[in-house]
């Protein structure tokens, strides 16, 4: 409340900058579009998307399952309007799927996946994708791909304030507000992030009977904060603290087959991330250490089951960097990781603790045409308490990228991917496997990038084919107990494009893009005699995905327009079942204007506008066409 009172009792002078605007509503390829140097200097054969700003913008009061769902060619498992949502890259499972903040591993230590739906756009500057497994330089368990959220870096500047303050409404009951704040000097840099949300999620649907009713029991309340402090010790030596709660308490509706329900859920996360880099010259030294609690809590009084659980997570980073020459650059870090959740009946902790060194060289050739990257990680895990159970890896990658013309580029990248089973896979009680065998294989994957300008013409294009094959895949399996197993083998392999073309004009611009997916993630072999599986699509992968843009911009006026498409998805692993394919029409509108010091910016964004009814997940009903406005303040 201090740092409010101080941000609106003050003068406050601010610039008015692109990102305000509707520019760009899509994903597009940029480099440097992170603080992490593993992203902007050591992967240059790997596909990486950073989504714009002003996507951002236009999804600050939605989560990051939307976001993805909408602009990505990634596919969201969501388990209904306000349930657990997951990542699926290039046929990966979500817990192959990997997710980071500011460098961090985030997701559940227990579970080995994070719910995308609890992600608020709100609290994040910046967003990139990594396509394709990256264990030397992200750790093992980076598989399939992985979602990379970051904060600005703290900004030095005396006498310098910021302040937005932001609202929305929606259909279903939909409520949201959120507030940003940061005050800097020389030497000090304080901001807060807070943003809060309510929904009543009861839209209309079809029952199996083919009657209409409204969603029961699909309530949604969540609060968070993220308050982070930094102080500069001297012109290129700082130390920051980060500190990000959030709670999410969500209802949980009943399935298409069933009467009804009473579940609920409460999800409540700390982060703390206390960081420190030094840049001397043409080196820099840097240090990571967090600490992350996440808690669980389930009821559902109709079959009396409650459950509680709480995962701990200790992660910390020393790394150092090194540029020796124009042509060279040197990384090498150590990471420590370790995990650990006490057992249902409280009577033991179970733990998981991995440490390791990586490091990457990358060297750029031919006038920086050519940029080379290799990198390895010896990895040592320690499975559970016997200290005498230890998995001992090597993670060796390379990748490339080469510049033929100022127009066109190639880049190719491969890498030794593997997964550890997690705790829950281990030791869930009932139906956890103690005799499960860590996940590995090979990634490999190879694509082109034009990007031309004629005229008043842009044109970008891109195309990558990949494949993995993993062997030990874990797979959940069972009917009233679910347990995981191995199966032997599973290949992914598939194409993937990213299209776009603006024409600009005067004051206006025209913007058109399509991106698409075709994924075959097929069982090879199994450990199950005459096994159905054999030649068979791995469950809810879809072999289609896809989304379109297109939409226009004058002066401080935007409108895009969104399809996607998704297609098959199998439940079951000998393709015997399946859910019928979708494709839903999406609107957004921003609009800005300045107002003496302020900024307006005005948002609306229909969604479903042909009121589609379908389902991603079986038996969960999505909504047909909402709503939701925003508007957002800047001082």
């Amino acid at each position: 409340m201090f740092l409010v009172g101080w941000l609106v009792f003050t003068p406050i002078a601010y610039a008015q900058t692109s990102d305000s605007t509707l520019h760009e509503i899509k994903v597009k390829a940029k480099r440097n579009a992170s603080n992490d140097a593993r992203i902007n200097e050591f992967s240059p054969g790997q596909k990486i998307r950073s989504i714009d700003s002003a996507t951002l913008q236009q999804y600050q009061a939605q989560s990051m399952a939307s976001l993805l769902a909408q602009q990505t060619s990634v596919f969201v498992k969501s388990y209904g309007f306000n349930g657990l949502a997951t990542l699926n890259f290039r046929g990966s499972s979500s817990a192959q799927s990997a997710v980071y903040w500011n460098g961090i591993p985030i997701q559940n230590a227990a579970l080995g996946i994070a719910d995308v739906s609890t992600l608020p756009v709100f609290l994040m500057n910046k967003v990139n994708l990594v396509y394709g497994g990256s264990s030397a330089l992200w750790g093992s368990g980076n598989v399939g791909g992985a979602l990379m959220l970051e904060n600005d870096a703290p900004a030095f500047d005396s006498g310098k304030r910021a302040l937005s303050v932001s609202g929305g409404t929606g259909s279903f009951g939909q409520y949201s507000g959120g507030l940003n704040g940061s005050i800097s000097s020389k030497r000090w840099y304080l901001s807060a992030s807070v943003f809060a949300q309510t929904a009543q999620n009861n839209f209309p649907y079809t029952t199996e009977t083919g009657g209409k009713a409204n969603m029961p029991n699909s309530k949604l309340q969540s609060d968070a904060v993220l308050l982070r402090g930094a102080y500069r010790l001297g012109v290129q030596n700082t130390i920051s603290l980060t500190a990000w709660y959030q709670q999410y308490a969500r209802q949980i509706p009943p399935d298409l087959s069933e009467a009804g329900s009473v579940a609920n859920e409460v999800d409540g996360s700390l982060r703390l991330l206390a960081e420190w880099d030094k840049q001397a010259g043409e080196h820099k030294w840097y240090v990571k250490s967090s600490l992350i609690r996440d808690e669980v809590k389930y009821d559902d009084d109709a079959i009396l089951l409650h459950t509680h659980d709480i995962v701990n997570q200790y992660y910390q980073e020393v790394g150092w960097e090194q540029k020796f020459s124009a042509y060279g650059r040197l990384i090498v870090f150590i990471p420590v990781q370790l995990a650990w959740i006490s057992t249902p009946a409280g009577a033991t902790v179970e733990n998981q603790q991995k440490a390791a060194i990586a490091g990457a060289y990358e060297v750029k050739l031919f006038k920086g045409r050519l940029n080379v990257a290799v990198n390895a990680r010896g990895e040592n895990i320690t499975d559970h308490n016997d200290s005498t159970k230890r998995n001992n890896i090597l993670l060796p990658g390379a990748d490339a990228s080469f510049r033929l013309t100022n127009w066109l580029a190639l880049r190719a990248n491969v890498q030794r991917t593997y997964r550890t089973p997690t705790l829950n896979e281990l030791y869930y009680f009932p139906g956890g496997n103690t005799s499960l065998k860590p996940e590995q294989g090979w990634n490999e994957d190879a694509g082109y990038t034009v990007k031309a300008k004629v005229g008043n013409w842009m044109l970008y294009h891109d195309a990558s084919v990949f494949t993995r094959d993993i062997h030990d895949w874990i797979l959940w399996i069972g009917g009233a107990i679910w347990t995981p197993h191995n199966i032997a083998e599973v290949h992914s392999r598939g194409v993937e494009t990213e299209n776009y073309v603006t024409y600009s004009t005067g004051k206006w611009q025209f913007h058109l893009g399509l991106n698409t997916a075709y994924v075959l993630a097929t069982t090879v072999a199994s450990y199950i005699y005459n096994d159905g599986s054999i030649g068979k699509q791995i469950p809810y992968t879809p072999r289609y995905n896809g989304q379109a843009n297109a939409g226009f911009n004058y002066k401080r006026f935007g409108v895009n327009y969104n399809h996607t498409y998704t297609g098959y998805r199998f439940t079951t692993s000998d393709e015997s079942e399946y859910i019928l394919p979708y494709q839903t029409g999406n609107v957004q509108l921003m609009y800005h204007v300045s107002a003496g010091k302020y900024l307006l910016q005005f948002t609306g964004q229909c969604n479903n506008i042909w009121n589609e009814q379908y389902q991603v997940v079986a038996f969960r009903p999505m909504p047909g066409i909402n709503w939701l406005l925003g508007v957002k303040v800047q001082m």
